[in-house]
């Protein structure tokens, strides 16, 4: 988080570039200091409204914000036990009404109405649905860890017809386990690190900063050969 906030504070202070330097500067700070206490104190309801969105439809960073929380809540700002349950509850919320006001109300005649919606839809639904078909309830439950599925398998189940308890239940299960896993990675990732840096100092800082790099490029990799495949 203090790396976070000074690279917030520079960004902040370039943007201010015409004011004199002393205010920009503690203007700067003043914005970051409380940007980072809503974030490190009321943040919870942000957490659960991009989850909700992105399980909606809008392609929201919904990972990352889980990601963060999960660190905040390693620093002792939350509880992960809340953490988890409130990116798990927005995943939830948010698939069912993608569900059912995209899938089932609005249907195909929604996605014809709109030309880069029907270019979206032509590139993306066709495999999803193979994948429906396939599969069923498991797309919905795997599609949690999937980037491109996360925000469109629940129109593809209400397309398809999927009972809505069927939906629901592979749905819910999903969100949980999706919400735990990378929650308590983040947690316990954000533990260790901090851990390391306390006692080691710099060079675990470097070797923490190397190690999660090299994590994320895998799992970035891992994704997208997945994603190539559907």
């Amino acid at each position: 988080m203090p790396v976070i906030l000074a690279r917030l504070e520079e960004f902040l202070v370039s943007c201010t570039g015409f004011l004199p330097l002393a205010l920009r500067t503690h203007r700067a700070h003043s914005v970051a200091k409380r940007m980072t206490h809503f974030l490190t104190n009321h943040g919870l309801p942000l957490l659960f409204a991009v989850v909700l969105l992105e399980s909606f439809g809008i392609p929201l960073p919904g990972e990352t914000a889980l990601i963060a929380f999960g660190v905040l809540a390693a620093q002792g700002h939350y509880s992960i036990a809340t953490v988890v349950a409130i990116a798990a509850a927005g995943a939830i919320v948010g698939d069912n009404l993608g569900y059912w006001l995209i899938g089932r109300v609005g249907g195909r005649a929604l996605f014809r109405r709109w030309r880069w919606l029907n270019r979206y839809s032509d590139r993306v639904l066709p495999r999803a649905e193979a994948l429906m078909t396939r599969h069923g309830g498991k797309t919905v439950f795997f599609g949690r860890f999937v980037s491109i599925l996360r925000y469109t398998v629940a129109w593809v189940a209400g397309l398809s017809r999927m009972t809505w308890w069927r939906f629901l239940f592979w749905n819910a299960a999903g969100g949980i386990a999706w919400a735990t896993a990378v929650g308590l990675t983040a947690y316990y990732g954000g533990q260790a690190a901090a851990d390391a840096i306390q006692r080691y100092g710099l060079y675990a800082a470097a070797l923490v900063l190397v190690a999660a790099t090299v994590a994320w490029l895998g799992i970035r990799y891992a994704r997208g050969r997945l994603e190539r495949r559907l």
